[in-house]
C-alpha cells in the first residue's frame, strides 16, 4: 500500500509487509533488473539496476527490458554491490527489489540499504499472488514514486487475442529450462503467476508430472521428449542453456520466466504467445 503523506512525506508497505518511510518521495532509485525493467515502463527510469546470483557482469538483454536502450547502468550482480559503489553514482534513494517467499530481498543484501541509510522495497513475484496483483502492485510502487497511469487496455486487448488463438489452437504446451545435456527443469505451471495466467486464459499445458520440486520438476531430456509437447516454450535467459533435445514434431519459442510485470511487458508476451499457438506446424 502506497502512503505519500501531506507534508511531503513518503511511505509504501512492501509485499513482506514492511512499512516504508522517506522525509521526501524517493528520487533516484537503484533496482534488480526484473524490478527496474518493469519501473521504466511504468514511468520510473532507475539511475542503475543489479542483477542476481545468476547473472554475470554483462546486463542479460532478455531481462533487460528497455533498460540498456534507455542507457540505465548495469552494476553486476547484486550481492557483490558495496555501498562505495552505489554511492558513486550520485546518491541513492530507494532500493527496489523482488521477493519470492515474502521475507527476504532475492538478489541484494538488506544490510546494503540500511549501511546507505535508504529503505528497500521487495515486491512479490511469487506463486502467492496473482499476475495481474503483481503487475498491480508494481504500479502502486511507481505511482507512489510519481509516475503517470499508463493507457488502459493493452493487456486486455492482448489477452483477449490469447484467449481466442488458445481457443482456436488444440496446443499442448510445455515450459522449461535447460540445465545441460544431462538435465532439464520443466516448469510446473500453477506455480508460475504467468504461466498459471496463460492457462486461465486457455492455454492448455503439458503436466510434467510427480516429483519433487514445487517450481520445478528437474528431470532428464528423455523425460520432457516423451511428454509430446506441441509447443516448447524455453528459458531464453543468459543463464540457461538452449533445448537439447525436442521432440518431434514440436514447436519452439522463447520464453522469459523474469518478465518484467508491467502491463507493457505482459502485454508484449501474451501476443507473442498467441503468435507461436497459431504458428503453422512445420
Amino acid at each position: 500500500m502506497a502512503d505519500v503523506t501531506g507534508t511531503g512525506g513518503w511511505g509504501f508497505t512492501d509485499d513482506r509487509g514492511t512499512a516504508l518511510a522517506a522525509g521526501r518521495r524517493p528520487e533516484r532509485v537503484v533496482a534488480y533488473v526484473r524490478a527496474g525493467a518493469a519501473l521504466l515502463d511504468l514511468g520510473v527510469r532507475p539511475v542503475a539496476v543489479y542483477g542476481s546470483g545468476h547473472d554475470g557482469d554483462l546486463l542479460d538483454p532478455v531481462k533487460a527490458g528497455g533498460l540498456a536502450a534507455a542507457g540505465v547502468p548495469y552494476l553486476g550482480p547484486g550481492r557483490a554491490l558495496d555501498a562505495e559503489r552505489l554511492r558513486a553514482l550520485g546518491g541513492v534513494d530507494l532500493v527496489v527489489d523482488v521477493t519470492y517467499d515474502g521475507k527476504s530481498p532475492y538478489a541484494v543484501d538488506e544490510a546494503l540499504a540500511a549501511e546507505l541509510g535508504v529503505e528497500l522495497a521487495a515486491l512479490s513475484v511469487g506463486g502467492e499472488l496473482t499476475l495481474p496483483a503483481i503487475v498491480g502492485r508494481f504500479g502502486e510502487l511507481a505511482a507512489s514514486l510519481g509516475a503517470a497511469a499508463g493507457p488502459p487496455g493493452r493487456v486486455g486487448d492482448a489477452e483477449a487475442a490469447l484467449r481466442a488463438a488458445a481457443g482456436r489452437a488444440d496446443v499442448g504446451v510445455l515450459a522449461l529450462s535447460g540445465a545441460g545435456p544431462e538435465q532439464v527443469h520443466l516448469a510446473r505451471p500453477h506455480a508460475w503467476p504467468e504461466l498459471a495466467r496463460l492457462a486461465e486464459l486457455g492455454v492448455r499445458f503439458v503436466d510434467p508430472g510427480p516429483g519433487p520440486g514445487t517450481n520445478w520438476l528437474t528431470t532428464d531430456w528423455e523425460h520432457a521428449v516423451g511428454l509430446a509437447p506441441d509447443l516448447v516454450l524455453f528459458d531464453s535467459r543468459a543463464n540457461a542453456v538452449p533445448p537439447h533435445a525436442v521432440p518431434p514434431g514440436a514447436r519452439l519459442a522463447p520464453w522469459n520466466p523474469e518478465t518484467p510485470p508491467s502491463p507493457v511487458a505482459c502485454a508484449r508476451f501474451f501476443q507473442d504467445l498467441a503468435a507461436a499457438l497459431e504458428e503453422p506446424e512445420a
